[in-house]
């Protein structure tokens, strides 16, 4: 088992509102296996987004555990140092949210290539699969060079996109990264989670869009009330969708 979540709580204190708490998981339990594409979808609310940060340690969880298989054993991410969190990012543990923060004025070549640099691959050879990697996304040449900061948000999702899988991380969390591309260009993403991604990679990926769940998933998770629901083979997913 690549990653084993167990009663992951997140519960956060709104200080601008008197100290209201908010809960956002409540006692999540998940296992993840290499290679298996699981897609997370519930009503917004649902604790979605609040998972993936979790795992990726964005948010502290409050309670639980989140193990993930590393070095013939395993790493409890809820727990362990910002130095290991930090050293597993990139190479080990990948993650697109829905919007791309980056340092201002750097091209976006250089911004996919970043994280390829950092694994030690030379400046040259990670530029060139960042190249690849963004031809493959349909983003037009000529913004290879441009920054970011200028792009529309499917343009500034597609460089997330591939920034985040150039390094083929063995887990990778996908927060509604094909939210804002047209239909081609949401076809050529999922070409390129299906092609270019190890065999043995986990993706976890956010979703509302029921078409995508249904073409690209292995099973699914339902959050309800930041709890699962239930988790499905996609096959059974998608005949609730055809109904």
């Amino acid at each position: 088992m690549l990653l084993s979540v167990r009663n992951l709580t997140k519960r956060f204190e709104l200080h601008a509102a008197g100290g209201t708490r908010v809960v956002g998981l409540d006692g999540v339990d998940l296992d993840i296996r290499e290679g298996e594409f699981l897609a997370v979808v519930g009503e917004s609310g649902s604790g979605k987004s609040s998972l993936l940060k979790c795992i990726y340690r964005t948010y502290d969880p409050t309670a639980g555990s989140v193990r993930f298989a590393h070095d013939g054993g395993s790493v409890d991410l809820a727990t362990c140092s910002e130095r290991e969190v930090l050293a597993l990012r990139g190479g080990e543990i990948g993650y697109a949210s829905q919007f791309l923060h980056e340092i201002p004025r750097v091209p976006a070549v250089d911004v996919v290539a970043r994280p390829l640099r950092e694994g030690g691959a030379p400046r040259e050879a990670a530029r060139e699969r960042a190249h690849d990697l963004l031809r493959r996304l349909r983003l037009p040449e000529e913004l290879f060079e441009a920054y970011p900061a200028t792009f529309s948000g499917g343009e500034r999702q597609r460089v997330n996109l591939a920034r985040a899988v150039g390094p083929r991380p063995r887990l990778l969390l996908l927060d509604e990264p094909t939210s804002a591309l047209d239909p081609e260009t949401r076809a050529a993403a999922l070409d390129l989670l299906d092609s270019y991604l190890d065999e043995g990679t986990a993706i976890v990926g956010v979703f509302h869009d029921r078409a995508v769940v249904a073409r690209i998933a292995d099973r699914v998770a339902e959050l309800r009330d930041a709890r699962v629901d239930r988790v499905v083979p996609v096959e059974e997913y998608r005949e609730e969708v055809v109904a």
